[in-house]
């Protein structure tokens, strides 16, 4: 049985939905901190694309994206 990567799930989902959502990673530094939490746009970078974050962050990002829904299937 192959072993899935988490964290590359959560990655592009919250990259699909950057996208779906036309927003660039600054835009979303820009949210989060409407949001209170104050991370440099190269920070949310490193976060996502590394894949280190908590489950925290992510919802945040969900968010401040605007996401109300979110589809797990592929």
């Amino acid at each position: 049985m192959e072993t899935k990567d988490w964290n590359k799930e959560a990655i592009g989902i919250l990259k699909a939905e950057l996208k779906r959502h036309h927003m660039s990673y600054r835009d979303l530094a820009e949210r989060l901190k409407a949001l209170g939490i104050h991370d440099s746009e190269r920070n949310v970078t490193n976060k996502i694309n590394r894949g280190t974050f908590t489950a925290a962050f992510f919802l945040q990002c969900l968010e401040a994206i605007g996401c109300k829904t979110l589809r797990l299937e592929d």
